[in-house]
């Protein structure tokens, strides 16, 4: 019997082979730019949905989307448009959506057609989803000073919203610094304000410009955006005129149970955390904003960037994302721009 058994098992073995392994599977990448054209970009993720826009100059344009990283084939809308005349119809820049107290807010800046009239504006919408509903005009954002303001961003610490923004100190262009206030509501700033930073390393203060409409050099920083880490606050902010292949990050931390309006209580590093880098082909990077993988369990920078050197502030600058990481004391990580074209991994539950 024993030949037999033998014969028999050899038989099932070779009409039963070995289940073929299956190869692991391929993650979905992307590349960067995600739109050909876009500066100054800011996404919020809210109930599934990501919300994106950038400055149009001329109105409010948001997308939507479920993966960020597919931007250029989701659907856009003009939410806002501005009036034809006014303080606030002209040179509309740096907008950005938040959710707060149960309803949608826009910030963004604008003029009347003179850049020394540049302040900050609120629109409200009480639609759950931002891209219907009406928006409601709740006026200029201002503090006691009201000086020229841009970049306006908002954030909330232990409870209390804070506004950050950068503006100039007095009515001359020259030299933008960070401010920082706390605010009443969503609409409405609340005592008295901190200039957070102002520029002083070498590699915050190039801002030479050449035309006569202008002053013969500015120091810049602009573009403030605030990440919580545990007890850490970091402010990541711009440095250096975006008009310079220098533009770049600069960074300041403060601890999140401290008094955010008092001088001592934030530390500016003296480096840079993110800057061009020529042999990728990425110059000017910054103004950005942040968003986590659809997922929660990744963290993204969103930032413009120009392809060739001297493109200065135009349409040239592209919007780009990249994942960054963390120090095991709260500072991230950002690492080197990801040249354009380079496959990247889609953010992690797209």
């Amino acid at each position: 019997m024993k030949p037999l058994l033998l014969f028999l098992c050899t038989a099932l073995l070779l009409a039963c082979p070995a289940q073929a392994q299956t190869p692991a599977a391929v993650k979905p990448t992307f590349t960067n730019p995600l739109l050909t054209s876009g500066a100054d970009p800011w996404s919020i993720y809210h109930k599934g949905y990501y919300y994106y826009t950038h400055t149009t100059g001329r109105n409010i344009t948001l997308w939507k989307t479920k993966s960020l990283s597919q931007l250029s084939t989701a659907p856009s809308k003009v939410v806002w448009t501005p009036p034809a005349t006014g303080p606030n119809s002209r040179d509309i820049w740096a907008p950005e959506l938040h959710f707060l107290n149960g309803k949608w807010y826009l910030y963004y800046a604008a003029d009347a057609g003179i850049n020394q009239t540049h302040r900050l504006w609120v629109l409200e919408n009480a639609s759950p989803d931002p891209m219907q509903g009406t928006w409601t005009d709740k006026g200029q954002l201002r503090d006691v000073a009201n000086k020229w303001a841009i970049d306006g961003s908002v954030f909330e610490n232990n409870g209390q919203f804070y506004l950050v923004w950068s503006g100039w100190e007095g009515d001359v262009n020259g030299r933008q610094c960070i401010y920082l206030t706390r605010m009443k509501n969503p609409w409405t700033v609340d005592g008295p304000s901190l200039k957070v930073s102002t520029p002083v390393f070498p590699w915050e203060r190039h801002g030479d410009l050449n035309s006569p409409n202008d002053p013969p050099h500015v120091d810049v920083n602009e573009g403030p955006q605030v990440l919580r880490r545990g007890n850490k606050l970091v402010l990541i902010y711009s440095a250096s005129g975006c008009w310079t292949d220098f533009y770049a990050l600069g960074m300041l931390t403060a601890p999140a149970d401290s008094d955010l309006l008092q001088p001592g209580s934030w530390t500016k590093s003296p480096v840079p955390v993110f800057q061009q880098d020529p042999a990728a082909k990425v110059f000017a990077p910054g103004h950005n904003s942040f968003f986590k993988s659809p997922d929660g369990t990744e963290d993204w920078i969103l930032y413009h960037a120009n392809d060739e050197p001297g493109q200065g502030c135009g349409r040239f600058r592209s919007p780009r994302a990249q994942p960054f990481t963390w120090t095991a004391d709260g500072i991230p990580i950002f690492g080197k721009p990801v040249p354009p074209g380079q496959p990247l991994a889609r953010p992690s539950g797209e």
